[in-house]
Order: structure tokens, then C-alpha cells, then sequence
């Protein structure tokens, strides 16, 4: 199905699992049969977890592999970075990044290249969105994929604000079995056995960061409860870290102490 004329997007495609991973081919293919114009930045290799990190002090190579194609040589916000201050000369209408080969809920927003790329266009002022799909392995993402085409379809653009970003996560089912769409907030997980240890010695080991599939707490409202009853999960992310409900009790120990204003 074409876009109409009024409906066509220009598309700053990202991700962290590398240029050829699976997930950003499929939303390409999709995007661009769809009519729109999509521009695709991603690392040349896979970056997952490497969260908001830049790279300082090194070079890093920008390989142009096919049209509107560009592979990097650094994580995906070097990506997001150099696509909007280099690579991309005209407008953009919004920024996605994805289809992530495994979710992206909970406290995994902070790990999350995926995310840290939609985050870092947000706070250029671009609309962003991030998408996830729950699988570590045997990913559906042609399903995934028709129902974020079904999304964009029915405006899902319009509600990325600029300095936020919309966290979307897509059960691992078939695109006929997903049973709708739910307005979420990021829910909680634990990592059990986070470590494997590779060699140990007297007064060394090498280990390897990975650990068990995560145990979620499936609370009400959550992303993680809409995922495990087949539901499509958006959580709008945003960047206000401060914790604003903590400042009388803070103040109070401030005042109490004469800390407020010290006699020199």
C-alpha cells in the first residue's frame, strides 16, 4: 500500500543491533515500499547495550555502502549524531530505531542502545520511536514490522514529541494473534546467574556479561503485563530525571541541620 502525498515521511532509520541485522532490514524494506524515504545510519557492527555512550578520543568511520545507507564505525548515537549533523541535509519528519532482537522493558531502557538512540534524536528536537521485539531468538519481526506499518498507517507519528521518545515493545507472535495495543509504564525485572565465568585463575577470571532470560514483575499497567498477555506495549519516555516528590523531606533535613545558609 502507497502513502498518499500528504502522508509521506522522511525516516532517519537507526539501531544498535548493526546495518544488516534483521529487524532494521525489515522496517527499510517495509518503509520504503510503503512510499516513504527512509535514510538509514547504524553501526557497521552490533552495539546492544551499549546505552547512551559516545566515543571520545578515536576516529570513527562513516561508510557510505549503498544509497541512503551509511555504516559506522561507533555506537548508535555516534549514529544518531552524525546522520543529523552530517549526513542528512534535509528535513526529517521523525527518527526510528529498531526492531530490536529482544525486549526492551523496564530498567532495560537505561542499557538499551535502541532507546539511547531515539533519546539522543529526541533531544535534538526530532519526534522519535524505538522499537523492541520480546525474543531473543526465532524473532518474528515480519510481524512486528506490519504492525508498526498498521501504527504509522493511523498517525502513531504524531504522537512522538520532540524531547520524548516512544518506547514500543511487540509480543513474538504472529501479526493476526496480537490483541491490541496498550498505553503503558515501564514495569520491572531482575537478571538471575548475570555472570558466567569463562577461567579462573589464583588472582584473575574472565567472565562474560549475559545471565538467565530476566524474571519479570508482572504489575498492573505495566509493560511487561501487556507483553505477556499479547498485547503491543507504548511507553512514553521522557527526560525528567529529578525527583521532585523527595524535595521536602530533603529541605527539611537541609533546614534542620542550619545547612541552608553557612556562617563563614
Amino acid at each position: 500500500m502507497f502513502c498518499t502525498k500528504e502522508k509521506v515521511l522522511r525516516i532517519l532509520l537507526v539501531n544498535d543491533d548493526g546495518i544488516n541485522a534483521p529487524g532494521i532490514r525489515s522496517l527499510q524494506k517495509a518503509l520504503t515500499s510503503a512510499g516513504h524515504k527512509v535514510i538509514m545510519v547504524a553501526p557497521d557492527s552490533e552495539r546492544s547495550a551499549a546505552s547512551h555512550s559516545i566515543s571520545l578520543r578515536k576516529d570513527i568511520q562513516a561508510t557510505r555502502i549503498a544509497e541512503d545507507e551509511w555504516a559506522i564505525s561507533g555506537t548508535p548515537v555516534d549514529c544518531v549524531v552524525i546522520a543529523l549533523q552530517k549526513i542528512i541535509t534535509e528535513k526529517i519528519d521523525l527518527v526510528v530505531s529498531g526492531i530490536n532482537a529482544g525486549q526492551n522493558m523496564g530498567e532495560d531502557v537505561l542499557y538499551s542502545g535502541t532507546v539511547a538512540a531515539a533519546m539522543e534524536a529526541a533531544m535534538f528536537g526530532y519526534p522519535a520511536i524505538a522499537l523492541s521485539i520480546n525474543a531473543y531468538r526465532d524473532q518474528l519481526f515480519a510481524s512486528a514490522t506490519d504492525w508498526f506499518m498498521k501504527l504509522i498507517r493511523t498517525g502513531l507519528d504524531t504522537l512522538a514529541k520532540p524531547r520524548e521518545v516512544l518506547n514500543i515493545n511487540f509480543p513474538n507472535i504472529l501479526f493476526e494473534e496480537v490483541k491490541g495495543v496498550r498505553l503503558t509504564r515501564t514495569g520491572h525485572r531482575k537478571y538471575y546467574n548475570f555472570i558466567t565465568i569463562i577461567n579462573e585463575e589464583e588472582d584473575s577470571f574472565s567472565y562474560r556479561i549475559g545471565g538467565d532470560v530476566p524474571q519479570w514483575d508482572f504489575e498492573a499497567g505495566t509493560d511487561s503485563e501487556a507483553i505477556s498477555e499479547g498485547y503491543i506495549s507504548i511507553t512514553p519516555l521522557g527526560f525528567e530525571l529529578t525527583r521532585a516528590e523527595t524535595f521536602p523531606q530533603i529541605l527539611s533535613w537541609i533546614e534542620q541541620h542550619k545547612l541552608l545558609e553557612l556562617d563563614r
